[in-house]
This record gives C-alpha cells, sequence and structure tokens, in this order.
C-alpha cells in the first residue's frame, strides 16, 4: 500500500520525512501512517506538472484514451481488494465501497472515449472572404483538491478528463482518506501514464501548500470538490492568476413527496437518497417536504427502513458530533424522534440512522448540511409552497421529486434552482451526465459531454483567402 508523496513519477518521502496517521473511524486506530508535504514538496509536484504538459499535450487522443481504458480494466479487476481498503479509511460499509469502485471506474471508461472526441469546426464568414477555424488545445496543469467522502470517485471524475483532454495535474486528497488516491496513483502509472502527468501531494497543510500553487502563474485550472466556505476562499486566491475554475461545493438537497406520489417508490428512493455514503454526501437529502396528506405515513414508513439500515460509521469525531449536535437543535424546538436521535455508546464514530417530525424551519438543519444519517421531515400544503420551500437555501446542488404526474413533474423540474434533479428516484449521479450545481453549490460539470469542456481551451482561427 503506497504511503508516500508522488512526484514525476517515483514514490518519494515528504521533505524532512514529516508524515501524518490516517485513522480507522470504526475503531479509532491508526491505519496507517503518510507522508506530510511541505511548500517545497508542493512546487516539486507543480514543477514536475509544468515540465511534461507540452509533451502529454501533443500525445494522440487515442493513446491518452488507452491509457484511462487500462485504468479503469485496473480498478475493476481490483474491486475487492480497493473496496476494503476504502471502508477502512472512510467507513463506509463494503457493498457501498464497491458500488462506488464501479461508479468511478467509469468515469475512466466514459473519458477513455471522450478523447478521441475532442472536435473544433471550419465554416466561411458571412462576407465569404474568411475562413473560420475553432479547435479545442488542453488547459495547462491543473490543480485538483479531492474531499474525504467519495475517495476514488471525486479523483476519476477529474483525472479522466483531464487525462483526456492532455492536461498534467497535481492532486492533493484529503487528508482524513488519502489511501485510496494513492492506490489510484498506482494504477494510473501500471496502466501507462507518462511520469509526471499525474502528482499526488498528501498533506494536513492544505492551505498552507496549496496556496503557493494557487498563485503560481504557471497553473492554469484549479478545480475543487468540498465545503463552500473553503471554495469560496479558493476561488479568491485563484482570481490573482485568472484561472479556469471549477467548484463542487455544498448542498441542501429537498426531497419533495407531492399527493399523488408512489410512497412505496417515495420511501425506497428516499432510502437511497438520504442512505448513500452514510448521509456524508453533498447530494444527500436534506430536507424532506412532504404533502400534509401523506406525511405522517411517509414519515412511519421512512423510520421503520431507516431503524434497519446497515451504517458505518461517521468519518471522524468532529463530524459525528456536528451531527448529534444538528439533532439536540431540532429536539431543543419540539421535534419528534421516531427512530434515533442518540449518540451510542462503544468505540467508533457512528451515529444511528434518524428521523425526525415535527421539526421547525427555525431548525438550523433547515439551513444547514447534516452530511449524516438523519432524516428531518417538512410539511407542505400545495405545489407552490413546496417549490418555495425546496428553493428556501443558497445551495442549488440537486433536488428530489416524487409524483405520478407528468405535468406536475415538469412545472417542478423547471422551477427549481437546482443543477440536477431526480424524479421518481434516489440516486441521479452517473458518468455519462453533467454533475454540478447553482448558487452557492458551486459551477461547472463533471462528467457527461460537459466534462471534459472544463478542460480544454477554445482558440478560433481566422484564415484570410
Amino acid at each position: 500500500m503506497p504511503n508516500q508523496l508522488f512526484i514525476a513519477g517515483q514514490w518519494r518521502d515528504a521533505e524532512g520525512g514529516a508524515t501524518f496517521e490516517v485513522e480507522n473511524p470504526a475503531t479509532g486506530e491508526t491505519l496507517a501512517t503518510v507522508a506530510d508535504a511541505s511548500v517545497a514538496d508542493g512546487k516539486a509536484a507543480l514543477d514536475a506538472a509544468v515540465a511534461v504538459q507540452d509533451d502529454w499535450a501533443r500525445t494522440a487522443p487515442r493513446d491518452r484514451g488507452e491509457i484511462l481504458r487500462r485504468a479503469f480494466e485496473i480498478i475493476t479487476e481490483r474491486t475487492d481488494e480497493l473496496a476494503e481498503q476504502m471502508t477502512a479509511e472512510m467507513g463506509k460499509p463494503i457493498s457501498e465501497s464497491k458500488t462506488e469502485i464501479a461508479y468511478g471506474a467509469e468515469f475512466f471508461r466514459w473519458f477513455a472515449e471522450e478523447a478521441v472526441r475532442i472536435s473544433g469546426r471550419y465554416s466561411v464568414a458571412p462576407n465569404g472572404a474568411t475562413r473560420l477555424l475553432t479547435l479545442k488545445q488542453p488547459v495547462g496543469p491543473c490543480l485538483m483538491i479531492t474531499p474525504w467522502n467519495f475517495p476514488l470517485a471525486m479523483g476519476t471524475r477529474k483525472i479522466g478528463p483531464a487525462v483526456a483532454a492532455g492536461c498534467t495535474m497535481v492532486i492533493k486528497p484529503a487528508s482524513l482518506t488519502p489511501l485510496t488516491m494513492l492506490s489510484l496513483g498506482e494504477i494510473m502509472a501500471e496502466a501507462g501514464l507518462p511520469e509526471g502527468v499525474l502528482n499526488i501531494v498528501t498533506t494536513t497543510s492544505t492551505g498552507q501548500v496549496m496556496e503557493p500553487l494557487i498563485r503560481d502563474p504557471r497553473l492554469r485550472k484549479l478545480t475543487f470538490t468540498g465545503s463552500t466556505e473553503v471554495g469560496r476562499s479558493l476561488i479568491e486566491q485563484s482570481a490573482e492568476q485568472v484561472l479556469r475554475v471549477s467548484m463542487e461545493l455544498g448542498g441542501n438537497a429537498p426531497f419533495l413527496v407531492f399527493e399523488d406520489a408512489d410512497l412505496d417508490k417515495a420511501v425506497e428512493g428516499a432510502m437511497l437518497a438520504k442512505m448513500r455514503n452514510i448521509g456524508e454526501a453533498c447530494t444527500a437529502a436534506n430536507r424532506f417536504i412532504v404533502h400534509e396528506s401523506l406525511a405522517d405515513e411517509f414519515a412511519s414508513r421512512f423510520a421503520a427502513k431507516m431503524a434497519e439500515a446497515p451504517i458505518g460509521p461517521l468519518v471522524e469525531a468532529k463530524q459525528r458530533d456536528k451531527v448529534a449536535e444538528l439533532v439536540d437543535d431540532a429536539k431543543a424546538q419540539g421535534a419528534k424522534v421516531l427512530t434515533g436521535g442518540e449518540v451510542p455508546d462503544g468505540a467508533g464514530y457512528f451515529y444511528p440512522p434518524t428521523v425526525l417530525t415535527n421539526v421547525p424551519q427555525q431548525a438550523r438543519m433547515w439551513q444547514e448540511e447534516i452530511f449524516g444519517p438523519v432524516a428531518p421531515v417538512f410539511t407542505f400544503r400545495d405545489d407552490d409552497e413546496a417549490l418555495r420551500m425546496a428553493n428556501d437555501t443558497e445551495f442549488g446542488l440537486v433536488a428530489y421529486a416524487f409524483t405520478e404526474s407528468y405535468s406536475r413533474a415538469i412545472k417542478v423540474y423547471e422551477g427549481l434552482n437546482t443543477g440536477m434533479v431526480g424524479i421518481n428516484q434516489g440516486v441521479v449521479s452517473n458518468p455519462s451526465a453533467p454533475f454540478g450545481g447553482m448558487k452557492s453549490s458551486g459551477f461547472g460539470r463533471e462528467g457527461g459531454d460537459e466534462g471534459i469542456e472544463e478542460y480544454l481551451e477554445t482558440k478560433y482561427v481566422g484564415l484570410a483567402l
């Protein structure tokens, strides 16, 4: 299992031999010791990426695509091994780790095919005197900062399009879950990625190590997945060099259940939307907004399912304590607990699946992202109120809606201020579709036809006759 920095195709210790410990959240015990990069190490990683950018950009698209295809196959072959590692460092059940690996690998297969489909256009100017040529070229060296909740998929959906487009990379995985990304670096090297194209820097001093890279004029793109608070700071830093920036930030997803909804579908969808990754997902349903005629039955059936759900630990004590704090705040304001609601005794950072009713909109969890297995249920009277409640947030990543009416579904998805909408389904993420949000949930898209455009510049050439 790699535990060093990966720079210019070589595994190396951090400057001065600095290290940090990675914890198993199920036990609180140390799982591994990993290199803790310094500012100099970060610069060395960018130096390596810059040194090979021109050669990598000239590499044939088919060759770039074949590297991704080989990496997809290796990941698939090593699913069991990678899943065990991911569960150990992040806490999600093995079955969910395997699901993430299959999902994350698909980004490599998708962008392997997109690499050979980068195209421009040729046209005649309206006056007939000039020919207009447009072409797409790689943006250049990219800095990627990924979160802890999906250690593989958050890397592959950034690395995949960058490799396909011809960009070199420095990637900084979360210090809570760096091991999966280091294994991914090993796989990319095995798949034939040239030295220096991908560089991995693990560090506990993210701001100190990353800011000099963001302000370095040789860097041309920054992509970040994480909290809105950190994203705002990174956007400010990126302005100095006018970087291409893509941000996938926080969420506060509404889950709407209309009066004509199929309750079986709605409860099943609620379990998927809430409990994927133990609720530690930016796409997790945060506010369950249910028509008043169905609210009691929905909440009762949902709570019964939640009480039976297998669960892993949250990623760290700080995250578990934040979830408990939000539940306690709602309870203090009159919320009723149908299941869960208390921190269990024992080792690890566990919190039980929890369903709350009678939650006032003054409760913090109305506006704050829970990031845990907690589902507050609110009620509405009519469609207009449902949409007003759903959009009453600074965030706009994803929303879910359950209705059997075709016309209502159209009005709802057109009226929701989110970048993604799931109609009668609790999972929307798909490598062949654009992932991203509006408002404080960020900008830019990952996946789909749009994903590779984030790593390409458009150049126009005017050809005089």
